[in-house]
């Protein structure tokens, strides 16, 4: 079962949205990929909780990946685990297929010495016993529509030597396509190519977020929390991927912090490996 919503539990569990943690912070972010047999889920989280953390190290609770589309998938994760390969025979992502992360107890586990745990619940703490199987905390849901096609690519790159420029940047139905005129202007021959074509990633968000605001706002601003999802398959990846990264507006105004916010540091990687070259050159 994959949690959308507050649920209510006798006991403090783990959420990005349960006020049981001062620090409530559980947050999943997931890549796939695929060839022609297997899909290759990775992925990463964060947990802001010291106490969840110690249990999962010491075997006391585990993280279980949960994959929902026509059947329900569970792989039970051993601390260190960030990638999950199935067989396409096992699922179809053809469908509406939805992705959680949640932390399952392994044994009785006492919160008498949880220091992470809200005001609320820190004056009864010794008295919280989570008993074994039971849930201690879940993450965000990762969710994309069956009809995108490609539904977690959100750049493509093609080469066009017919191009009028030297570098081209395209909204696709379902994708932001970076034309290159020349195959030397993707960098593949130098280190880090993938980070050095980062200023045209830049460029690529900002064309896309302006046409998402022109398709999705009301006089040049959007507000996340209010719209429904987008028709659109190209929008409605952006549109998870803002609530994901927790951008609650987007206007003319703020497109550069919102690209700040959603691509992990874009200019900085772009900037350390441009020295990184530099040197590599020298």
């Amino acid at each position: 079962m994959i949690y959308r919503k507050d649920a209510n539990f006798p006991y403090p569990v783990l959420s990005n949205t349960s006020q049981s943690y001062v620090n409530n912070i559980f947050d999943l972010d997931v890549n796939v990929s695929e060839n022609a047999d297997y899909f290759h889920f990775e992925f990463d989280y964060e947990i802001d909780s010291d106490f969840i953390r110690e249990q999962i190290r010491n075997g006391k609770a585990q993280v279980i990946l949960i994959i929902q589309s026509k059947d329900n998938k569970f792989f039970r994760l051993n601390a260190m685990d960030r990638s999950v390969k199935l067989h396409k025979s096992r699922i179809s992502l053809n469908k509406r297929t939805s992705i959680q992360l949640q932390i399952q107890a392994l044994d009785d586990v006492f919160f008498a010495r949880n220091d992470d745990l809200s005001e609320f619940y820190i004056q009864f703490r010794d008295q919280i016993t989570v008993p074994k199987y039971f849930l201690l905390g879940y993450s965000n849901v990762i969710t994309f529509d069956g009809s995108i096609n490609k539904p977690f690519e959100l750049f493509e790159k093609k080469l066009d030597e017919n191009l009028n420029s030297d570098i081209k940047v395209e909204l696709g139905q379902e994708t932001i396509i970076i034309h290159y005129r020349r195959p030397e202007f993707q960098f593949n021959h130098l280190p880090k190519s993938n980070v050095l074509n980062n200023p045209y990633i830049y460029a690529g968000l900002s064309k896309a977020l302006l046409a998402f605001i022109m398709n999705n706002g009301e006089d040049g601003d959007v507000d996340l929390d209010d719209i429904q999802e987008p028709e659109n398959p190209l929008d409605l990846k952006l549109y998870y991927l803002l609530k994901k990264k927790n951008v609650s507006e987007l206007n003319m105004d703020n497109i550069d912090e919102v690209i700040y916010t959603i691509s992990d540091r874009i200019i900085e990687r772009y900037t350390s490996a441009l020295g990184e070259v530099i040197t590599y050159g020298g």
